[in-house]
C-alpha cells in the first residue's frame, strides 16, 4: 500500500476514529487504527466491539492495500509530523513508513485482515435531523446518565420516536432530564437506548452545522449515525427502560418563576464552600417575593436572596447544588419555571411547552444543617 494525503486530513480522520479505540482490551488488533485503501478511497476504521467509526479522507492512492497500526503510537506521529503532505508505504511483512518532508518512521503494523470491521448494518428507515440538533440534545441531558455499570439502563439514554417528535431520556436515580424534539418528518414509532459513551463521542466528533444534516439508522441492537464522511455504528443496551411518565406528576403546591442566570451564580458562588466529596445541599426558604438560598458547610456559610414570583404555599426545601447547577447550565431560557409539592417531592423544572423537564429529588437536610 502507498497513500499520500496532507497531515490536516489524515489527522482530521485520525482524531475521529480514535474515539472508538478500546483503552484496555485482551485483542491487540482492537488498538489498532485500520487504513483501509483498497477500494479507491482511503478509509480509517477503529472498532471497540461496542462502537465502530469509519470515515474517509481525501488523499491519493498511489497502490492499493490495507494495514492496521497501533493506534496510539499512529496518532501521535500523525499529530508531530511538520504541516506537509505525508506519504504511508508498507510492505508484504507490514513494515510501515510514514514520510513528512525530511520526518521518516520506521513501524510495524498488523495485517488488515485480523481486524474486526465495524458490521454492516441494514439501513431501512432514515431519521434525518440537524447535526446542531442532535448535538445541543446530547449536551443538554448526557449529564444526568449514571457513571457506573450496576443498572446498564442508567449509563444510556433513551431515543424514543413518535411520529414527528423526538424524546430524550436519561436518569441516574437523582435525577431525570428530558428533552423534546420536533423533525422534520414523520416516522414509525420507535423506542432504543443508546450507551452514553457513544453518545458523548459523538458529540465530540460531530461538527454541530445547523445546515448539515447526521442521519440515524436504528435496527433491533444498533443504532447508525452518518454525517459528512463519517459513519459511527453502536450496540444498543438492551431491556425495557424504566416507565417515568408515573413520576411526571403535573400537580405542584408551589410554582416559582426565577431569573436563571441569577439562580445559577449564587448556586455557584455557594458551592465555593463545599469541599470534594461533602455532601452539604443548597436550601431553598421559598416566601411570597423571595428565595433566600443558604449553605452551611465545615469551611464556612453562605445566605443571598434572589427576588421571585410565586404561585402556591411557602416551601422550605434542599437539594444537591451539582444536579441543580448541570439543569441550569443547559437551559437556554432567561427565565426559568421552578414547581413543586413538599420537601420530599422532586422539584420539576419545565417551559411552558414541555420541551425540557428537568426532574431533581430533593434532599432531607435537616440532620445535614446542623
Amino acid at each position: 500500500m502507498k497513500i499520500i494525503c496532507s497531515k490536516a486530513n489524515l489527522l482530521y480522520g485520525v482524531n475521529i476514529v480514535s474515539k472508538a479505540v478500546p483503552t484496555r482490551t485482551t485483542m491487540a488488533i482492537l488498538e489498532c487504527i485500520l487504513i483501509d485503501a483498497s477500494s479507491g478511497e482511503i478509509k480509517l476504521i477503529a472498532n471497540d466491539m461496542e462502537l465502530g467509526i469509519e470515515t474517509r479522507i481525501e488523499g491519493e492512492i498511489a497502490e492499493r492495500g490495507i494495514i492496521a497500526l497501533d493506534a496510539k503510537i499512529f496518532s501521535e506521529i500523525v499529530r508531530k509530523l511538520p504541516d506537509s503532505d505525508v506519504v504511508i508505504e508498507t510492505d508484504a511483512s507490514f513494515k510501515t513508513i510514514i514520510t513528512c518532508e525530511k520526518s521518516k518512521f520506521n513501524i510495524v503494523g498488523k495485517s488488515g485482515d485480523d481486524f474486526s470491521y465495524i458490521p454492516y448494518i441494514e439501513r431501512n428507515e432514515m431519521i434525518t435531523m440537524s447535526q446542531f440538533t442532535l448535538k445541543e440534545v446530547i449536551r443538554q441531558t448526557i449529564f444526568s446518565i449514571a457513571d457506573n455499570d450496576n443498572n446498564k439502563l442508567m449509563t444510556g439514554e433513551l431515543f424514543e420516536i413518535n411520529e414527528n417528535h423526538l424524546k430524550v431520556v436519561s436518569l441516574d436515580g437523582h435525577r431525570i432530564s428530558i428533552r423534546n424534539i420536533e423533525l422534520k418528518d414523520n416516522y414509525e414509532s420507535k423506542k432504543v437506548v443508546v450507551p452514553g459513551k457513544t453518545l458523548q463521542e459523538i458529540s465530540k466528533i460531530l461538527p454541530g452545522s445547523s445546515e448539515e444534516e447526521v442521519n440515524l439508522y436504528i435496527t433491533e441492537k444498533h443504532i447508525v449515525f452518518e454525517f459528512e464522511n463519517t459513519t459511527v455504528v453502536s450496540r444498543l443496551i438492551e431491556g425495557d427502560y424504566f416507565k417515568i411518565e408515573q413520576m411526571l406528576s403535573s400537580d405542584y403546591e408551589t410554582k416559582v418563576k426565577i431569573n436563571k442566570r441569577e439562580l445559577l451564580s449564587c448556586i455557584d458562588r455557594a458551592t465555593l464552600l463545599i469541599k470534594e466529596g461533602d455532601k452539604k445541599p443548597i436550601i431553598m426558604n421559598i416566601t411570597d417575593e423571595k428565595m433566600e438560598l443558604k449553605i452551611n458547610s465545615f469551611i464556612g456559610s453562605m445566605n443571598e436572596d434572589i427576588d421571585i414570583s410565586k404561585d402556591g404555599k411557602d416551601i422550605l426545601i434542599g437539594f444537591n447544588p451539582k444536579f441543580f447547577i448541570d439543569a441550569l447550565r443547559v437551559i437556554d431560557e432567561e427565565e426559568i419555571t421552578l414547581y413543586m409539592v413538599n420537601p420530599k417531592a422532586p422539584c420539576f423544572i419545565k417551559d411552558e411547552n414541555e420541551t425540557f423537564i428537568y426532574l431533581i429529588l430533593p434532599v432531607n437536610f435537616n440532620a445535614a444543617a446542623n
